[in-house]
């Protein structure tokens, strides 16, 4: 397949909230992997279910019109152009996924949900709040997970099928807020990762150890759900600018009961390379 290529919008690294040791075993009673989540450890966080599938991103970009197609003459107005693609440029997107995805949500679905067409002449700009070409996002981007048969082991969620989940919607740089995520998801018929509630850092770790049933899979008792994914409403960022979000994993506890017979505090050697 090669090495993959990222983009500027592949979606952002989720951390797991654990160092880990030589062993490769999560280290639960040291401290945070950032020292943002130890900073907001007693904060509540927004809780929702991380589905096993593969990274998706419907993206819609602009591209000016110009009349006679003369770049410099006069401007018609903005097409948009929607484009399906996985974690990275070149991903290779699974054929009944892609499928699934093309049928379900066709070019017109996309442009309804984000309040778009394919084309908008410039006397409709006004509608939109753009008093200029500048005005208009270059790009709006819908994040979500994959997931179904044929796909990680997302089998146990849907028989025969595949399925998109929103997780995220980004305007150019900017991630929306929730309520905005689920208007937009709403108005495309997709489905939206199931909120589990609000936790601190160390209930989330408490809820995820104990395991809980999935609310994306079809039978809930076939597996226990993947985890956790946490974010905080209003979108905080370290000092670097990165948003934080953090994943905490029900399989990274089973391997600790398995590498150590329990789920005390034990002698952890760190792993440096982590």
């Amino acid at each position: 397949m090669g090495k993959q290529k990222r983009s500027e919008n592949t979606y952002q690294k989720i951390n797991t909230i654990f160092m880990r040791d030589a062993k490769n075993v999560i280290m639960p009673y040291e401290p945070f992997v950032k020292p943002e989540f130890e900073y907001l450890r007693g904060l509540k966080w927004r809780g929702e279910e991380k589905v096993d599938g593969t990274s998706m991103r419907i993206e819609v970009t602009k591209t000016p019109i110009w009349d006679g197609g003369t770049v410099g003459g006069t401007l018609n107005g903005v097409e948009f152009k929607v484009r399906i693609a996985g974690k990275t440029d070149n991903a290779q997107i699974p054929k009944n996924l892609l499928k699934h995805m093309q049928e379900k949500y066709p070019n017109e679905k996309v442009y309804t949900a984000l309040g778009l067409k394919e084309f908008i002449p410039v006397e409709e700009w006004e509608d939109h709040k753009w008093n200029s070409y500048e005005d208009i996002p270059n790009i709006y981007t819908i994040y979500g997970e994959g997931y179904g048969e044929g796909i990680q082991s997302g089998g146990w969620y849907i028989k025969g099928g595949n399925e998109f989940i929103v997780f995220d919607v980004k305007v150019n740089n900017l991630y929306l807020k929730t309520e905005a995520r689920d208007d937009i998801a709403t108005k495309l018929g997709a489905p939206i990762v199931p909120l589990k509630g609000y936790f601190t850092l160390d209930e989330a770790i408490d809820y995820v150890r104990k395991g809980f049933r999935s609310e994306v899979a079809e039978n809930p008792e076939a597996k226990m759900a993947e985890g956790l994914v946490l974010r905080t409403d209003l979108g905080l960022c370290d000092r670097m600018g990165e948003r934080l979000i953090v994943k905490i994993k029900y399989e990274d506890f089973q391997k600790y009961r398995a590498v150590y017979g329990t789920d005390d505090k034990v002698e952890q050697q760190r792993n440096d390379h982590y």
